[in-house]
């Protein structure tokens, strides 16, 4: 038990990505806020990545809120990495991920010294032993994976009846079984391992996750029940599954211009040149394209997209992976001359972006998305309409939630799931569908309509985290159960 008798103490301990690690250390802030002693436990090269965002932190009532951050050492060298690989982006071989997830098991022990002084653990789904890690110590692990209700389901529907293996042709649709809506994908758009015949590492490390997901206390997860009802009441009364809706987590960052911008790395753009920029433009006139932080495309694709955002007439932020190479800053992928010409049109952010500022901002009227859930929610919680570009992960399920359930974005065309980590995205997308789908969402009767839900469902989200609200309320529901589990006299 905890030193302070009247705090509820928990652990959160998110996965060394920064798709895992964002919405984790907003859930703890969040917890803080209403009055839970929080603890991020990471390893010490991943302190920089959350230590910057959780200096400010909103508070209900007169609790204090603080989020405090503990260090295990990461294996590397035991592990066979290099030095410094402590986070899922520093991978660049199928080799290395293997390496790199074996070795998350030699955490177990380091994190059990921690979790004496705990009263609940929140660990990654990457992390299974921490199911039995929490059992040692009589208190309750929660998991944390990351995904929608949605894409729960979907996966759940796929692995359970294996639509997939009674198609003809990897790009013949099929519908996705006892679930909420009549929704088609292809075996093409499915992960991996849904191909898989025999067990690989890949195959079993889900499989123990399943496993230990199946044994823990539940699911908190990062969406709010007015986007998703359907999948919501599925996941929990059809499948019987233990879940808690507690986001857009997001939102705890509302307060301040640097709260939105420190949101993972240190940009790669300043925050208040961006926002001179985008003072200068109208409401709704520029679309934001970003693809997350593992999306490395070929310089061919590159170019598709420069050509298909110049053809569409539209003004815009784009975030892109590759830096200026060599000689005077040449940058071979982009056609001659076109970030001159696009000056004062286009902005280009090379690295990482403030993207929770920008969406949020008035004259930001589109996204163009991978499709993440976080990258996805923050969509949804700015009130922009999107276009979807899925690429790996469950992104193809949240493709399907965005344009045929919520009706709030366009599909460009992608319809094959890749490796991001053995692959470059290669020209798939050509520039006429580009610029298509970004004409789409930006200009005309369509486009209104798709911003008006989407408009709609950002007032949900942000009611969703106010007092009362349906996730501000399952928070407290959840705190109060812990509380009930964890007495603060040492009895169970």
């Amino acid at each position: 038990m905890g030193s302070e008798n009247s705090q509820l103490h928990i652990l959160f301990f998110p996965f060394m990505a920064p798709g895992h690690m964002i919405p984790m250390t907003n859930m703890a802030k969040l917890f803080a806020a209403r009055g839970v002693k929080a603890t991020i436990v990471t390893t010490p090269l991943n302190v920089p990545f959350v230590s910057r965002t959780i200096e400010r932190i909103e508070t209900h009532g007169s609790a204090t809120a603080k989020v405090d951050i503990q260090t295990i050492k990461f294996p590397v060298e035991k592990a066979g990495l290099p030095e410094g690989c402590e986070n899922s982006t520093s991978l660049t071989s199928h080799e290395m991920v293997k390496i790199f997830m074996k070795s998350l098991s030699m955490l177990q022990q380091p994190l059990e010294l921690l979790l004496h002084d705990a009263d609940c653990l929140v660990a990654d789904m990457f992390f299974p032993w921490a199911t039995d890690a929490a059992a040692k110590f009589g208190i309750p692990r929660l998991v944390f994976n990351g995904h929608s209700f949605f894409s729960m389901t979907a996966w759940e529907s796929v692995t359970r009846y294996e639509p997939h293996k009674k198609v003809l042709y990897d790009s013949e649709p099929f519908l996705i079984p006892n679930f909420p809506a009549e929704i088609k994908l292809t075996s093409m758009q499915l992960p991996s391992l849904f191909g898989e015949e025999v067990e690989t590492d890949f195959t079993k490390m889900f499989k123990d996750a399943e496993e230990a997901n199946m044994r823990s206390y539940g699911l908190v997860v990062n969406s709010f029940y007015e986007l998703e009802p359907a999948y919501a009441d599925h996941y929990r009364k059809v499948l019987g599954r233990k879940a808690w809706h507690i986001g857009p987590v997001s939102v705890c960052n509302k307060q301040e211009a640097q709260d939105k911008a420190q949101r993972g790395n240190e940009s790669s753009v300043d925050e208040h040149e961006c926002l001179k920029w985008l003072n200068a433009k109208k409401p709704n006139s520029v679309i934001y394209i970003c693809f997350g932080s593992l999306i490395n495309f070929d310089d061919s694709q590159l170019v598709e997209i420069a050509m298909g955002l110049k053809a569409s007439g539209q003004q815009f932020i784009w975030v892109v992976k590759k830096e200026k190479n060599g000689s005077g800053g040449k940058e071979e992928w982009l056609p001659q001359g076109f970030e001159k010409r696009m000056e004062g049109k286009g902005l280009i952010i090379r690295g990482w972006a403030p993207q929770v500022l920008i969406l949020d901002h008035e004259a930001v009227g589109g996204f163009v998305t991978h499709c993440g859930w976080n990258s996805t929610l923050e969509g949804v919680t700015a009130g922009v309409p999107m276009v979807t570009w899925p690429m790996f992960a469950e992104q193809f399920f949240n493709e399907k939630l965005v344009t045929q359930v919520l009706k709030i974005g366009v599909e460009v065309g992608a319809q094959r799931w890749i490796d991001v980590i053995a692959e470059v995205v290669e020209n798939s997308i050509n520039k006429e569908a580009m610029e298509k789908a970004v004409k789409r969402i930006m200009v005309g009767e369509e486009a209104e309509k798709m911003r008006s839900r989407a408009k709609a469902l950002g007032d949900m989200a942000r009611r969703a985290m106010e007092e009362e609200g349906s996730s501000y309320s399952d928070l407290s529901s959840l705190i109060e159960e812990l509380k009930v589990w964890c007495p603060r006299d040492g009895t169970k």
